[in-house]
């Protein structure tokens, strides 16, 4: 997947000349967004804002790169029950005898 961000702001086309293309012209120059993301804050369908990321490409004013993951996934329950066992092991091996 891809992201995108403007590399520097676009002349304005009349068929782009709506103020969603302007949110998104302004979402787009501030951080690297993904097709789906500026689909999702537009409200437009995703062919309407494929071609507008295509025209903005054809003059040369987009960046892209790899999508980097937002989040690494948590540990998995049982690394947890693992970990939790070995301490439980070392605390009861220190621990002194009364017997």
């Amino acid at each position: 997947m891809k992201e995108y961000k403007l590399a520097s702001l676009p002349q304005w086309a009349h068929s782009f000349d709506k103020i969603v293309f302007r949110r998104m012209v302004s979402d787009l120059s501030h951080r690297h967004l993904t097709l789906a993301a500026l689909v999702t804050s537009s409200g437009l369908r995703r062919q309407e804002v494929q071609d507008f990321l295509d025209a903005l490409q054809s003059q040369g004013l987009l960046q892209e790169r790899d999508c980097q993951p937002s989040f690494t996934p948590p540990p998995a329950i049982w690394d947890s029950l693992v970990r939790l066992s070995h301490r439980l092991r070392r605390w009861f091996a220190i621990m002194p005898d009364h017997s």
